[in-house]
């Protein structure tokens, strides 16, 4: 895995484990690969996905089944989803906003390149 400077380690390796929640390869109340086994997988030392893995808990993401594993709890779609739209929402489109006053782009400009984006999509 490719990690950013600009984040902690940990965070990132949460940020991954949600984006396979999210595309279903983790469904809810499914098991997760151990500590030790994701560490493989992202090539860290085990403490650093542990620390993940708490985070993760302490949102009620996964939840512990002691001696058995980590699992996805339920209903940790929908929390991923509302966590990352209010953070999208506090952090991203503040500085957005802040960027498209400071560059005199207007609404309607921003309009056009919006539907100019929508086009391309498809």
């Amino acid at each position: 895995m490719d990690f950013k400077e600009n984040k902690a380690i940990y965070l990132q390796i949460a940020d991954r484990i949600c984006d396979e929640i999210l595309i279903d390869q983790y469904k809810e109340e499914e098991r997760i690969p151990s500590v030790r086994e994701y560490a493989g997988i992202v090539e860290v030392n085990a403490n650093t996905t542990m620390r993940s893995y708490d985070y993760l808990q302490s949102q009620n993401i996964i939840f512990n089944k002691r001696g058995i594993g980590y699992f996805v709890s339920p209903g940790a779609k929908e929390l991923i989803l509302s966590l990352r739209r209010e953070t999208f929402l506090k952090d991203e489109v503040e500085y957005f906003f802040k960027q498209l006053h400071t560059l005199n782009i207007s609404i309607e400009d921003l309009s056009k390149m919006y539907q100019d984006y929508l086009k391309n999509l498809n």
